[in-house]
C-alpha cells in the first residue's frame, strides 16, 4: 500500500501544475480534488514536530446513568486526548470530522502543531462516531447541529473539569474540520449563552455551508463509478468481497481514515472510480453511525426491535444492510421522522435549513472571533457556497487554490496558518 501511494505521488509531482505560477507559489502538489482528498499530504511536505508531547487519554462519564446495550460492553465513556504544557498557556479544543475519533491522524497532526506552538490541546471525537453516540449523545441520533453542539459542549465541560486542576489556562479557543467545523460554529454560539469558555477565536476548516447539500454531493459520487448508477451493486460487491473478512471479524463501527488508503491500493486510479471510492467510504462511515444509533434507540431500523445483541453475535449481516442505506434513506426514514415526532409541525425543508450555517448567519457575521480556511476545489461546496463564505467572513476567509476536501490539512503552510490564526 505504501509503495503504491509513493509511486502515485511521485508521478503527480512530475506533472506540470499550470496554476502554481498564478496562485502565489502555493506548493501543495496534488491538483486533483478527489486525489488530494484520498492521498492527503506527502510525508516529505509535512512539518517535523520536535516538541515532546505530554498527553493523557481521557475517558469521560458524560451521562452517568447511561445504559449501554451488551454489544457495546467495551465502551466505558467518551474518549478524548489531552496534551498539556507545564506553563500557563491557551487551550484549544479540536473537533474531529464526520466519523472520526479523538485520535484520527489529521486531528493528531493538528494537536502536535498547536502543542509545539505552546497550546494546551483537547481533541474531541465526532458526534457521528459510535463512541460518541453510545456515551455522549443525549438522543443517540446524530446529525442535528444544535443538539450535537449541546452534546459536544457537555463533553468539553466534563473534560475541562477533569483537567482544570492540573493546568493553567490563559484563554480558550475552538477549531474543527469538515463536519466538526460546522459544529464548532454552533458550539461557539451556545457558549455565548453558557459563558463557560468565552472562546477568544474559532477556526472552521473546510466547513460545509449546508450539511444536507454537502452530504448529498458526496452521496452522488457513487453515480460516477464506471457504468453509472446501475453498476453500483457491482462496485459495492467488488469492494466488499475484498474486505469481507476484515468486516466479518472486525468492528465496522470503528472504521477510520486508513480505509480510504486501503481501498485506493486496490488499483482504483480513474477519476470516476476515485469519486466512487470517496462516496463508498462515506457510506461505510454512515453505516457505522446508523447501526450504533439504531441499537442505542432500539428503533428497529436495522436490528429488529427488542433484539439484544451480545458480544458473540456476528455483525456482518447488519453491516451489509447498513451499507446499502443511503444518506437520503437515513434522512427520510430515520432522522426526519425522529425529529418530527419531537417537534410537531416541523417540515423536512425547515429541518434541512436548520442544518446549515445560514441558520446562524447573523451571529457568524457579527462575531469577529471566526475564521474560515478552505479550498477552491473542495467538492463539498458549490461555487455559490464558496462565494457565500467569502461574503460572510470577508478578510477572515482563507481559500487555497487546491487540496480537495482536507487533503492539504497536514501541509506545512496550512498548519502554519492555523496556528497563526490563534496567535
Amino acid at each position: 500500500m505504501t509503495h503504491l501511494r509513493l509511486l502515485f505521488l511521485a508521478c503527480l509531482l512530475l506533472l506540470p501544475v499550470p496554476s502554481l505560477a498564478a496562485d502565489g507559489g502555493y506548493g501543495y502538489p496534488i491538483p486533483g480534488s478527489y486525489e488530494a482528498t484520498i492521498l492527503g499530504t506527502p510525508a516529505s511536505l509535512m512539518p517535523k514536530f520536535t516538541a515532546k508531547l505530554r498527553t493523557r487519554q481521557l475517558v469521560l462519564d458524560v451521562i452517568p446513568d447511561r445504559q449501554r446495550p451488551p454489544i457495546f460492553f467495551y465502551d466505558e465513556g467518551v474518549r478524548c486526548t489531552f496534551a498539556y504544557q507545564e506553563q500557563k498557556a491557551p487551550l484549544v479544543f479540536l473537533i474531529a470530522g464526520a466519523g472520526a475519533s479523538d485520535r484520527a491522524p489529521k486531528l493528531l497532526t493538528m494537536m502536535k502543531a498547536f502543542y509545539q506552538a505552546g497550546f494546551h490541546v483537547i481533541t474531541l471525537p465526532s458526534p457521528s462516531l459510535a463512541n460518541f453516540i453510545i456515551s455522549a449523545s443525549r438522543s443517540s441520533v446524530p446529525g442535528d447541529l444544535t443538539e450535537d453542539a449541546a452534546d459536544l459542549y457537555r463533553v468539553m465541560e466534563t473534560a475541562w473539569n477533569e483537567v482544570k486542576d492540573d493546568i493553567e489556562v490563559s484563554s480558550f479557543h475552538l477549531c474543527g474540520y469538515s463536519l466538526g467545523a460546522s459544529q464548532a460554529a454552533f458550539v461557539a454560539k451556545l457558549d455565548e449563552e453558557r459563558r463557560v469558555f468565552n472562546f477568544h477565536k474559532v477556526l472552521m476548516i473546510n466547513p460545509p455551508v449546508s450539511l444536507y447539500g454537502s452530504i448529498s454531493r458526496i452521496e452522488e459520487m457513487l453515480k460516477q463509478i464506471p457504468g453509472g448508477p446501475k453498476k453500483q451493486g457491482v462496485f459495492f460487491n467488488k469492494m466488499f468481497s475484498k474486505f469481507s473478512e476484515f468486516y466479518r471479524y472486525g468492528n465496522f463501527v470503528a472504521i477510520n481514515d486508513d480505509f480510504l488508503y486501503a481501498m485506493y491500493a486496490e488499483r482504483l486510479y480513474s477519476r470516476e472510480e476515485t469519486a466512487g471510492l470517496i462516496g463508498l467510504t462515506f457510506r461505510i462511515n454512515l453505516a457505522g453511525m446508523i447501526f450504533a444509533s439504531d441499537v442505542m434507540t432500539n428503533s428497529g431500523y436495522v436490528v429488529p426491535k427488542n433484539r439484544v445483541l451480545s458480544s458473540t453475535d456476528s455483525l456482518f449481516d447488519y453491516f451489509l444492510v447498513s451499507t446499502h442505506l443511503s444518506f437520503f434513506d437515513y434522512i427520510n426514514e430515520y432522522f426526519y421522522p425522529y425529529f418530527q415526532k419531537r417537534r410537531p409541525g416541523l417540515t423536512k425543508e425547515a429541518l434541512i435549513e436548520s442544518e446549515s450555517l445560514r441558520s446562524i448567519e447573523g451571529y457568524l457575521k457579527s462575531s469577529a472571533k471566526f475564521g474560515v480556511m478552505t479550498n477552491e476545489n473542495d467538492f463539498i461546496l458549490t461555487k455559490a457556497e464558496l462565494d457565500y463564505l467569502r461574503q460572510l467572513f470577508g478578510e477572515r476567509t482563507k481559500i487555497y487554490p487546491r487540496g480537495g476536501h482536507l487533503g492539504n490539512l497536514e501541509y506545512q503552510e496550512n498548519l502554519d496558518y492555523m496556528v497563526a490564526f490563534f496567535k
